[in-house]
């Protein structure tokens, strides 16, 4: 089959009729096909999606009604992209532009990024959560029931700003990321069409948008089934757009480039989607408000049992993978615990999942799945004997950041085998539970951190971070840092020491073998309540071979791991072997002089003493701050209100004066 013609129809001065002996006949189902950004909006070397132009008479009355037994491939993700193109997928030049042509194919193989469908849905509230900027105030995660078949759907909506015509189509091009990488989750513009592709065969987008004075509203629709359907060699994307008349009071219908193309595109969108008549697909802005953005996602994928992935019956109040989550009955508590803990319950639940996707949730941002408001969960308050350890990675003797590490026991330590660290990226959780020590003989157990690690990057799928020498530091710094936490804790929770602590004459040999290591590593223990453990902590350097101890609720620190000496507290804590947290008494008998105080101990706990004042004062403005938001906040919903009775009030005096106008022509 020779290479169709591709009738690029984007510039303004496209030809309203088109012959249909110009186009190649397997093309006769789609007339035409039109690049969805104009020239300058797309830059060189990226991939447009195309639309329909005009459609045939065949396809404009043939029934819009589908089911999913019709569905031209497996309802099985991993098996809908084997079948045969046909055709050279190769690169094509459209009309002298940079651009490629894309088989439909690429859209599961692009999909295939995703191996987890909750990490699908994740990425479609990653950019939720990057309207906050805009003024995003909640993403709703909810079963949407199919109105053709009754079958479920997946619907993912926000109050953020929406998007414009040309937003839109760039959304669903391929390539294209307006998002900055340093205040954005997302940054590869690939994120929609991976996620949506993967979780199901077709997704409707809705989106409203109030832009340069323009109130707009458009609907865009990708389905894997229309171009199976039809046999298309191209990725075409309907999209139809709608303007606010601000004299009618009603949005009416924008024709970018004619009528007839309008048309199409509608009639296409009506073919196969779930909505029939046009009337139905614009009820759905009704509950988006002034802005904001809805996707559907139906036709949504099976597992290998025949199930949907996706179970939306089991518990009414969250989404759950299917067949991944029946716990097993048994009477070892050990492995109850387990079952029962967030680290393997994020594997097949969404609400648990979400919980914890985000290291901070944006402040006044929620997630509501399924009716009900996600409650975010700090995985450092589920520790206990916490220690919060600075960590500087460096790379040809440049330090490349700073990271803060919370390490500590779980709460049912020693009767759970659950450890690792959970690494976030620019607030998003990347890898949980991250297994860097896996002994046979259990060291380890229970050792559980939270870090945030912007200094290297993620893979695509935002599961797993890139293989770089950065990661290979962490990896080996982390499993260190977990053997040393063992070693002078694991007693507490009922272990017994494998070896006993590091002694003051071999802890430089051992500092030299941590040659990754180009400054110290400054250790700070915190005795604090989980409750307390979320609060920003501050971390100061102190002179070796000094320590201080304060009540159970305060904060000590201490210097680590460097080449000099152990720190006094851990050297008292190998030669008792008892305890690491000693009674003050003991301390100060230690330093004591014939004066009662030894003077650097004196002045040590001064600078504690000053370091906490400064802490209490800092929260103490921190908390004018939040009052401060909270009233802000109050008085932009008043004014808001304020400005919709304006508005209201100015409609209906332009309605009378409209009325009056008509009587004096009468």
């Amino acid at each position: 089959m020779n290479t169709p013609d591709i009738i690029d129809l984007s510039s303004d001065e496209e030809t309203e009729a088109l012959c249909v002996k110009d186009i190649k006949p397997h093309l006769l189902s789609v007339i035409g096909r039109e690049t969805t950004s104009e020239k300058n909006d797309v830059p060189q070397g990226s991939c447009g999606i195309k639309q329909e132009k005009l459609i045939s008479e065949e396809l404009l009355h043939t029934s819009s009604a589908h089911n999913d037994c019709s569905l031209p491939f497996p309802r099985q993700f991993w098996r809908s992209g084997e079948y045969e193109t046909g055709k050279d997928l190769g690169p094509s030049s459209l009309n002298s532009q940079n651009r490629l042509s894309i088989h439909p194919k690429f859209l599961h193989s692009n999909a295939t990024s995703h191996k987890w469908a909750f990490g699908a849905i994740a990425e479609l509230l990653d950019n939720a959560i990057d309207e906050v900027k805009t003024g995003a105030t909640s993403v709703i995660v909810d079963k949407f029931t199919d109105p053709r078949n009754g079958t479920p759907a997946l619907l993912i909506q926000d109050d953020g700003g929406g998007m414009d015509p040309e937003s839109l189509r760039r959304c669903m091009s391929f390539g294209f990321s307006d998002k900055l990488s340093d205040s954005s989750i997302g940054q590869y513009g690939n994120g929609f069409k991976t996620s949506t592709m993967r979780l199901g065969a077709d997704v409707l987008v809705f989106s409203r948008c109030v832009s340069k004075g323009r109130v707009t509203q458009s609907i865009g629709l990708l389905s894997y089934t229309f171009l199976r359907k039809t046999g298309c060699d191209d990725i075409i994307v309907p999209v139809i757009d709608y303007e606010f008349n601000s004299s009618t009071g009603k949005f009416e219908r924008l024709h970018r480039h004619g009528q007839k193309h309008f048309s199409a595109n509608l009639s296409t969108i009506l073919k196969w989607s779930m909505f029939t008549v046009e009337d139905d697909l614009l009820n759905q802005f009704n509950d988006i408000g002034p802005r904001g953005s809805k996707i559907i996602i139906f036709n949504l994928w099976f597992n290998d049992d025949g199930n949907m992935e996706l179970d939306f019956e089991t518990d009414p109040e969250d989404i759950l993978i299917s067949g991944s989550h029946k716990i097993v009955k048994t009477n070892d508590s050990t492995k109850n615990l387990k079952q029962k803990h967030v680290a393997n319950r994020l594997r097949y639940s969404f609400r648990v999942y979400s919980s914890v996707l985000y290291l901070h949730m944006p402040i006044n941002f929620k997630i509501v799945l399924r009716g009900r408001v996600v409650d975010p969960h700090s995985v450092v308050s589920d520790l206990k004997y916490v220690e919060c350890i600075k960590y500087k990675p460096q790379v040809d003797g440049i330090t490349e950041s700073e990271v803060v590490t919370f390490i500590g026991f779980l709460e049912d330590a020693p009767n759970i085998d659950v450890h690792g660290f959970s690494v976030y990226h620019k607030n998003r959780l990347i890898l949980p539970f991250w297994k860097v020590a896996n002994n046979s003989y259990g060291k380890g157990r229970g050792v559980v951190g939270v870090l945030e690690a912007n200094f290297i990057k993620p893979t695509h799928d935002k599961q797993d971070f890139e293989k770089s020498n950065l990661y290979q530091k962490l990896e080996t710094r982390l499993k260190e840092m977990t053997y040393e936490y063992w070693d002078y804790h694991c007693h507490l929770v009922g272990y017994t020491k494998s070896k006993a602590p590091v002694s003051t004459s071999n802890t430089a040999s051992r500092s030299s073998q941590m040659s990754h290591l180009k400054s110290p590593i400054n250790a700070t223990k915190l005795k604090i309540k989980s409750a307390a453990a979320s609060q920003s902590l501050r971390s100061t350097e102190e002179p070796s071979g000094t320590a201080a101890q304060f009540h159970a609720d305060e904060v000590f620190s201490d210097s680590s791991w460097s080449a000099s000496a152990l720190p006094e507290k851990r050297r008292y804590q190998g030669h008792s072997g008892t305890t690491v947290q000693l009674k003050k008494p003991a301390i100060m008998a230690k330093f004591a002089d014939s004066n009662g105080r030894n003077s650097v101990m004196q002045a040590h706990e001064q600078q504690m003493l000053t370091v906490m004042a400064e802490n209490k004062s800092l929260l103490a403005e921190c908390r004018k701050y939040e009052e401060t938001e909270k009233q802000l906040v109050l008085k932009a919903q008043q004014l808001k209100n304020e400005l919709e009775k304006v508005q209201k009030a100015y409609k209906n005096l332009l309605d009378e004066f409209k009325l009056m106008d008509v009587v004096k022509e009468e």
